[in-house]
C-alpha cells in the first residue's frame, strides 16, 4: 500500500506529457483565429512541441540515472508549469510556438523520470506489470482524454485554458513530490558524456525539425535536405561517441537485450501510426461532421474507454501469451480497428457509425502501449532503466513527429473552389488515405514482436524492491 499514492503522482506526470501532445487538438481552429497562424504554419504548434520532447529524451533520460530522478520530475513538473503560464499568454505564433517548445522539454525531463521510477519501485514480473499497467492507463488515456478536455476547456473558457490547466497540476506534482517520492542519494555529476549529450540531442532533435520542416516545404527543399544531412551527421558522430565512452548518455550495449531491441522497433511503428490518429480524428469531426470543440472532446470518450480496456486486459493476457503474443495480437487489434475506422468515414456518417472503429483502435494502441514498455524494460538493472526509459521514450516522440508529418502530407487535398459536400468528400477521402497508411504500415509491428525470444511468457513472482 506504501506504494499506491507514490504511483498515483507518476500516474499524473505520466497523463500530463501525454495529454498536452492532444489538448490542443480541438483548439487549433480558435488558436489559428485569434492568433494568427497559416494553414501551414498551424501544425507547429503540435510539433514544437514534439521537437524539443523528441529530442531531449535521451538527456533526460540519462540525467535521471546520473542526477537522480525525483529531482528530475520536479524540474520536468516545474517547466511544465512555466510553457504552460506562457502558452495561455501568448498573443503571437511566436510566443505560443516557444511556450510550446518550453513544455516539450518539461516532457522531455518528466517522461523517463517518470517511468525509470516506476520500473525501479517495482522488480520485474507481475508486481512491475501492474505498476506499468497504471502508468499505462494514464499515459494512453491521457491522448484521448487530451482532445475530450480541451474541447471542454475550449468551449467553455476558450483556447487558453488549455494551457493554463496545466498550472496548478504541475505546482501540486512538484511539491508532492517531496513528500511521496523516496529522496535521491547523492550523487557527482563525474563521468558525464557530454560529446554525447550534444550530438545526440542535436541529431535527434535536428531529425525530427527535419521531417516536420520537409512534410510543409517539401523534401527536396533546400532547408530539408540540409537539415537532414546535419541530423544525419550529428547522429553518425553520436553512435562514434557512445562505443568508445566510458560513461555513455546511451549504452548501445541495451540494444543487445532483445527485449529492449524489439521494443524499440515496436514503440518507433507505434509512434509513426496509431499515435497519430487523434489529430485525424479530430479533423474529421470539426471539419466533416462540423462538431464544435465541446461536442469534438466528447466524441473522445469512445477511444478513451477503448485504450483504457486495452490497457487493462493487456496485464491479464501476458501471463497467458507472453510478451511475444500479446504484442503480436496487440499489433493486429490495433491495425483491424484503423482499418474499420478508416472504412467507416463518411460525409453523412454519424457518431454510432464510427464508434466500433473507434474503440477497436484504443483497444489495440491501449493493449500495444502498455506492452511494448513492460517489454523495454525487462531484463535491464536498476541503474540503467533512465537510460532505457530516455531511449523507449525518444523513439516513441521521434516516430511520431515522423508519423504525423508523413500522414498529413498523405491526407492532403486541394479543396480549393469547392465548398459544402464537395469539399467534405475530398477531405473524408485525404483522411481515410491517411489511416489506411497509418494501417498498413503499422502491420510491420508485427515483425518487431517476431524478435522476441519465445520463451518469455511467464515473469517471476512479485516482489517488491525494498
Amino acid at each position: 500500500m506504501r506504494f499506491v499514492i507514490p504511483l498515483m503522482l507518476l500516474g499524473l506526470g505520466s497523463m500530463i506529457t501525454a495529454l498536452d501532445f492532444t489538448i490542443v487538438y480541438v483548439a487549433l481552429p480558435q488558436i489559428a483565429h485569434d492568433v494568427g497562424f497559416s494553414p501551414y504554419s498551424l501544425q507547429w504548434v503540435v510539433s514544437a512541441y514534439a521537437v524539443p520532447f523528441g529530442g531531449f529524451l535521451l538527456l533526460g533520460g540519462r540525467l535521471c540515472d546520473l542526477v537522480g530522478r525525483r529531482r528530475m520530475f520536479v524540474l520536468g513538473m516545474l517547466l511544465y508549469g512555466v510553457g504552460s503560464l506562457l502558452g495561455g499568454l501568448a498573443a503571437s505564433p511566436g510566443l505560443l510556438i516557444g511556450a510550446r517548445a518550453v513544455q516539450g522539454l518539461g516532457g522531455a525531463v518528466l517522461m523517463p523520470a517518470t517511468l525509470s521510477l516506476v520500473v525501479t519501485m517495482f522488480e520485474e514480473g507481475p508486481a512491475r506489470n501492474r505498476a506499468m499497467t497504471v502508468w499505462a492507463v494514464c499515459g494512453a488515456s491521457g491522448l484521448s482524454l487530451g482532445a475530450l478536455l480541451g474541447g471542454l476547456l475550449t468551449g467553455v473558457f476558450g483556447w487558453p485554458a488549455v494551457f493554463f490547466v496545466n498550472v496548478p497540476l504541475t505546482v501540486a506534482g512538484a511539491v508532492a513530490a517531496f513528500a511521496v517520492l523516496t529522496p535521491d542519494a547523492a550523487r557527482r555529476m563525474g563521468g558525464f558524456d557530454l560529446p554525447g549529450a550534444l550530438t545526440g540531442t542535436a541529431g535527434v532533435t535536428g531529425l525530427v525539425f527535419a521531417i516536420a520542416h520537409g512534410a510543409e516545404q517539401g523534401w527536396t527543399s533546400a532547408g530539408a535536405v540540409a537539415s537532414f544531412a546535419g541530423a544525419a551527421a550529428l547522429l553518425a558522430a553520436f553512435l562514434a561517441i557512445e562505443a568508445r565512452s566510458r560513461d555513455p548518455l546511451m549504452p548501445l550495449r541495451l540494444l543487445a537485450n532483445r527485449h529492449t531491441s524489439a521494443a524499440a522497433g515496436a514503440i518507433l511503428v507505434y509512434g509513426l501510426t496509431l499515435q497519430c490518429v487523434p489529430y485525424f480524428l479530430t479533423l474529421h469531426f470539426q471539419d466533416v461532421l462540423g462538431y464544435d470543440a465541446l461536442r469534438s472532446g466528447l466524441a473522445f470518450l469512445g477511444p478513451t474507454l477503448g485504450i483504457t480496456a486495452g490497457n487493462l486486459i493487456s496485464e491479464r493476457l501476458i501471463p497467458h501469451l507472453g510478451l511475444r503474443g500479446t504484442m503480436i495480437l496487440s499489433v493486429l487489434v490495433g491495425v483491424a480497428g484503423t482499418v474499420v475506422l478508416a472504412l467507416s468515414l463518411s460525409v453523412g456518417g454519424s457518431y454510432s457509425g464510427l464508434l466500433a472503429g473507434l474503440i477497436g483502435f484504443g483497444l489495440g494502441a491501449g493493449l500495444s502501449f502498455n506492452t511494448m514498455f513492460i517489454v523495454a524494460a525487462t531484463g535491464v538493472a536498476a541503474h540503467e532503466q533512465g537510460a532505457v526509459s530516455g531511449l523507449a521514450s525518444t523513439v516513441l516522440q521521434a516516430g511520431s513527429s515522423a508519423g504525423l508529418a508523413v500522414l498529413v502530407a498523405v491526407a492532403g487535398r486541394d479543396t480549393t473552389g469547392l465548398t459544402g459536400e464537395a469539399a467534405h468528400a475530398v477531405t473524408v477521402d485525404g483522411l481515410r488515405s491517411a489511416l489506411l497508411v497509418a494501417a498498413a504500415i503499422a502491420v510491420t509491428g508485427v515483425l518487431a514482436a517476431l524478435t522476441l525470444p519465445r520463451a518469455a511468457r511467464r515473469s517471476p513472482e512479485p516482489e517488491m524492491v525494498r
